[in-house]
């Protein structure tokens, strides 16, 4: 009987050590960023030890950090709820009440429960600082005093001073010499904290150095290449920078192969945003979507997205569509200028011209300084639908401040022409585009046009020579092309009659393009029957 109660005190020692070491384990997986793998192990310990609060305290944790705070408070509460004895479960409580804003309530339990410990319990300690330094209700102050004691009770756990670092990098005012002279402590107790290296990796970034934070963070994943958070600052370091997005990407890939969750998808496709990977957003984004993950910003990417690639025409009614759902998801005040520009962008590629003005001009309400890119989009939706008045008063304003393009010349040339019939205006316009582009043979041929509104007898030849230009620029084997056919007949018909010695040439030119043309024909016979 005697040797049967010592091998159960046996067991029951190697028990404990082990649950020990599981929940080491766990909350290791918490802070590497390993949620699922956490989370699973936390729930084998809830199986194993149903009543233990420290299960439930820690479980908590993995969804707070995972920004799951209403399956945090559930489990925090549960803790007191198994048992209320374990200081553990008055930090928990105390934890939940801060996360609901009752302050006083919070720390009333926290006083209760560091007394009951008398200060001399790290973990309490340092639970109760995390507490005050990451809730919507942050006390930096008392953070920083909690950690100090903490630092005192236990001074070799590189945790109090990590947490210590963190706390007066987020102080008011913030004290970032004292940040890296306790991140540099972490690295004395455990110069292979891979924790540390990436603390002080994201002060440089912080910092604007981003050399060093790099260095730093390569170091982290040196030493530990499962370490998931070096991976993810990295990652977002490179995002900083348009030209580093593939890197990014490199980064981010990397962390997900050890924490494949919602947020870190989300942060994923951000950066395919930001190397214009677009497909590839539409993909990621489509997929994240159906998991349930629901991001107004997620929304807004998924847009522009589907906005970048309409050259695939089935993107424009998904475009259409995934701005519908942004609009209805998104808070007034974060909508911005891009989302009426794209939304208009989509609308216009739908050749619903009228619909997508309306949102262009939304998106200059917003930001007016954007008008000199947006008002010539504006201007070319009103070319389609005829509005010639409009493109004229548009791009003439645009030209108070800004240069107009060769294409916004040449629309607003061809605005006057079609619309007012200010053939004075047109013919002005239209010399600033051979101006700018003397090769250009449409330049020629609505200049010719509009010469012949201003003077229908021609009689400088002005008209006549500005078709002898684009007669003379449209190669011979780009002729029947559908851009320039209908231009070479009515300049060749033109030319035939005001050039008599060439007008076989030219009527050979529109038999060449049309052979049942009268002109042609009528001009043929005549020559046949005078020989």
């Amino acid at each position: 009987m005697k040797l049967i109660k010592i091998f159960s005190g046996i067991l029951l020692v190697t028990t404990s050590t082990v649950f020990g070491q599981n929940l080491q384990n766990a909350t290791k997986n918490t802070d590497n960023e390993f949620f699922t793998e956490a989370d699973k192990e936390f729930r084998a310990l809830i199986a194993m030890e149903p009543t233990n609060a420290n299960n439930y305290f820690y479980l908590g944790e993995n969804f707070y950090a995972q920004k799951e705070i209403d399956s945090a408070v559930v489990y925090w509460n549960k803790a007191m709820e198994k048992d209320a004895l374990n200081p553990i479960s008055s930090v928990a409580a105390g934890k939940a009440k801060l996360i609901k804003g009752d302050i006083a309530g919070a720390k009333a339990l926290f006083t209760e429960v560091l007394t009951k410990t008398k200060n001399k319990n790290a973990e309490i300690i340092r639970m109760i600082a995390k507490a005050y330094l990451t809730s919507e209700f942050p006390n930096t102050t008392e953070s920083i005093a909690l950690l100090t004691q903490a630092v005192k009770v236990d001074p070799k756990n590189e945790f109090n001073f990590l947490l210590l670092g963190d706390a007066y990098l987020t102080s008011e005012p913030i004290n970032p010499n004292e940040a890296i002279k306790n991140y540099n402590d972490v690295l004395d107790i455990n110069p292979k904290s891979p924790r540390g290296l990436v603390r002080i990796g994201k002060l440089y970034t912080r910092v604007n150095s981003d050399s060093a934070a790099n260095v730093n963070f390569a170091k982290a994943i040196g030493i530990d290449p499962t370490y998931a958070p070096a991976y993810r600052e990295n990652a977002e370091l490179y995002l900083k920078y348009a030209n580093k997005a593939n890197k990014a990407i490199e980064n981010w890939k990397k962390y997900l192969e050890l924490n494949n969750s919602q947020e870190a998808r989300y942060r994923y496709i951000t950066a395919l945003y930001k190397g214009k990977q677009y497909n590839e957003v539409i993909s990621e984004a489509n997929n994240l979507l159906a998991t349930g993950f629901s991001n107004f910003y997620l929304d807004r990417m998924l847009t522009f997205a589907y906005a970048e690639t309409t050259a695939d025409k089935a993107n424009i009614d998904k475009g259409i569509a995934a701005s519908d759902v942004f609009f209805k998801k998104v808070p007034q005040d974060k909508i911005n200028f891009l989302d009426f520009k794209y939304r208009g962008q989509l609308l216009q590629a739908a050749n619903k011209d009228s619909l997508s003005v309306i949102e262009y001009e939304k998106a200059i309400a917003i930001d007016e300084t954007k008008k000199g890119d947006i008002l010539p989009i504006i201007a070319k939706a009103y070319f389609k639908t005829k509005k010639y008045q409009k493109v004229i008063e548009i791009l003439n304003f645009k030209s108070k401040s800004i240069p107009l393009t060769v294409a916004e010349y040449f629309d607003l040339g061809r605005s006057y022409y079609q619309g007012p019939k200010n053939y004075l205006s047109a013919d002005s316009s239209f010399s600033k585009v051979i101006e700018k582009t003397p090769n250009y043979a449409l330049g020629y041929y609505w200049k010719a046009n509009s010469l012949r509104g201003i003077d229908p007898t021609d009689k400088s030849l002005s008209v006549k020579l500005n078709y002898e230009k684009t007669f003379e620029l449209i190669k011979a084997e780009e002729r029947s092309l559908p851009q320039n056919k209908k231009v070479i007949l009515e300049v060749c018909k033109y030319l035939a009659v005001k050039d008599i010695e060439k007008a076989k040439q030219y009527y050979t030119v529109v038999q060449e393009l049309d052979i049942n043309d009268t002109q042609a024909k009528a001009f043929f016979s005549k020559l046949k029957a005078k020989k």
